[in-house]
């Protein structure tokens, strides 16, 4: 998979949207390319339906699979009071992306200027102009353009003036409801991480650098990493204490993790602090990725270290117990 958009340049707020002077992305040839467009958060399952299907029918016409999409989320632009933390990073999105098969990823930098563009001004200058698109997959829900205007009887309509294909993906479906990124994040926000993961089709993860802590739970027998997240709009599940797997240096092993604040301890700030089990190697500055599997339980305080120590046994046990099923 290639970065399409990599030499593409968003301009300030009185140029254009899109560097239309600069060579196009996507090779200027007669197979053109199969396009699909959206924000593509988290890559959940619906969204590997519509990359599944860009793919093969790319592979099907001879043509390139290109997804496009943006950063930041538009909301950030458009009304940042209501934009969402996000499922992914623009790291994380592109090393998902890498296993779908794509051709190309094209990340858009969404600018006010972008906000204003009406679907077919979208169409004409960004998919037909410089993704070379002959076929667009969308999901059955998507819109695009200016108050996602670009919905599917307009893209047929305009599929129909401009010549080019329109294939409608439905959607992945958990129990009634569809699989979204909004639902996912509703769960995680509960601390439901064994839903977002079905909706996900993988666990859910936070990745960062260790770092030095305060030591305490050294102090206590049971030493953590102190992870340190980078990405500010990252969206971090409920607090609480959750059984999760501690990717390190290329290993998975069975860890626990505290996300939130520490009561027992006055004045603590919250933390991300993962225990490894059975493991006790110095980890300062290792980049570390945590999978969520089950919520153990929420934060309490104690009315001593030692009272802390046997829930935190307790913890370790129901933790284990936990990931013996995964």
């Amino acid at each position: 998979m290639a970065p399409a958009a990599e030499g593409d340049r968003v301009s300030g707020p009185d140029e254009a949207a899109i560097d239309l002077e600069r060579p196009a992305p996507i090779p200027d040839d007669e197979a053109g390319s199969v396009v699909t467009v959206g924000m593509f958060d988290g890559v959940h399952r619906g969204h590997r339906k519509v990359l599944r299907e860009i793919v093969k029918r790319a592979r099907e016409t001879g043509r390139r699979s290109v997804l496009v999409t943006f950063h930041p989320h538009p909301l950030r632009i458009i009304r940042p009071e209501v934009a969402p933390p996000l499922l992914t990073t623009a790291a994380e999105k592109t090393e998902f992306l890498a296993e779908s098969g794509l051709d190309y990823a094209a990340f858009i930098p969404f600018t006010r200027v972008l906000k204003r563009y009406p679907a077919r001004r979208f169409v004409e200058e960004i998919l037909i102009g410089r993704m070379r698109m002959r076929e667009l997959v969308m999901g059955y829900d998507h819109g695009f353009g200016r108050d996602r205007e670009g919905g599917v009887e307009t893209m047929r309509g305009l599929a129909r003036e401009l010549g080019f294909a329109v294939d409608v993906v439905g959607p992945v479906r958990m129990g009634e409801d569809a699989v979204s990124s909004t639902r996912i994040r509703r769960s995680l926000q509960g601390g439901d991480v064994v839903s977002a993961a079905r909706g996900l089709g993988r666990p859910y993860s936070l990745r960062g650098p260790v770092v030095h802590g305060m030591e305490r739970g050294r102090q206590l027998g049971f030493p953590t990493a102190n992870i340190a997240l980078t990405d500010a709009d990252k969206l971090l599940p409920q607090e609480g204490v959750y059984a999760v797997h501690g990717w390190v240096r290329g290993r998975c092993l069975p860890g626990l993790l505290h996300l939130g604040p520490r009561p027992t301890f006055g004045g603590s700030h919250p933390t991300v602090e993962l225990h490894l089990l059975d493991f006790d190697e110095d980890l300062y500055g290792v980049e570390v990725r945590v999978d969520f599997h089950a919520r153990l339980r929420g934060i309490q305080p104690f009315g001593s270290p030692e009272e802390l120590v046997a829930q935190l046994r307790r913890d370790e046990e129901a933790g284990r117990a936990a990931l013996g099923a995964f």
